[in-house]
């Protein structure tokens, strides 16, 4: 393995690296459908759930397996674009946090994540679009909700 701290090709096939993770997201409108994929996820599952709301009211306990972490995301505390002074609309910080987990964790041509969408359309559409296109995730490897239309549909 190589002594840089750089996430490179040899990290990459260590084995730490060909264990299944799991990245999930959702939104308050896809709550009953993350806890529903959850519940059905093996107890060992290991990955990332995010979930973006608009306030902190709709903040509660999610029952995940052990190793997977839980990051809500309250939109009413966060900016939009950067330097627009604009509030931060549905999906936006869904899109930025998956873009900075998937960039650091995923390997290029990711196939050892599993991959649910369950958030809104247009952050969605923008997720997968930084998966398939910056990650080289195939999109059948990606799943979102039929209602959607993409072709990752489940």
């Amino acid at each position: 393995m190589s002594n840089s701290a750089e996430h490179n090709s040899t990290v990459c096939r260590t084995p730490k690296h060909t264990r299944v993770q799991h990245l999930i997201t959702a939104d308050e409108a896809s709550l009953s459908e993350l806890e529903a994929l959850l519940a059905v996820l093996p107890m060992c599952s290991t990955g990332r759930v995010f979930v973006e709301v608009p306030d902190d009211t709709y903040i509660s306990t999610i029952t995940a397996p052990a190793r997977m972490t839980v990051t809500w995301l309250d939109r009413s505390r966060r900016s939009g674009a950067a330097g627009s002074g604009a509030a931060c609309s549905p999906g936006a910080a869904l899109v930025r946090a998956v873009r900075a987990w998937s960039d650091e964790m995923m390997c290029d041509e990711d196939d050892h994540t599993r991959v649910f969408l369950l958030g809104g359309f247009l952050g969605t559409a923008d997720i997968v679009d930084h998966l398939t296109e910056a990650r080289g995730v195939e999109p059948s490897g990606i799943h979102t909700p039929e209602r959607f239309g993409l072709s990752t549909a489940f």
